[in-house]
């Protein structure tokens, strides 16, 4: 496997840890880390390069790491960190992009 990729998947792990103890501390709230993580994504899905210089695979690799937080923050407290498991779930759920329809 590449270096970069276990890189991003201690770093995943790492920020969906720091998002969970910023909720536990009761510093943000679980909406609030949503909120920004989806602003997050709004940000660079709406970007004008996003669709016209990237291939759906391309933007899927940038939206994974706002996904795989936004899942590991709806699991909360309750949630076991496990990159496989919440990857898999950010397969299964992602959506097409509107010029995929």
């Amino acid at each position: 496997m590449d270096t970069g990729n276990l890189q991003m998947q201690g770093l995943c792990l790492a920020l969906a840890s720091l998002n969970e103890l910023l909720v536990e501390k009761g510093l943000v709230s679980q909406s609030e880390v949503d909120r920004a993580l989806a602003r997050a994504e709004a940000g660079a899905t709406g970007d004008d390069r996003f669709a016209e210089l990237l291939a759906p695979q391309q933007r899927d690799a940038v939206c994974f790491p706002i996904r795989f937080l936004r899942l590991a923050n709806e699991g909360g407290a309750d949630l076991e960190l496990s990159f496989s498991g919440l990857a898999k779930r950010v397969g299964m759920t992602k959506a097409q992009y509107n010029d995929q329809r």
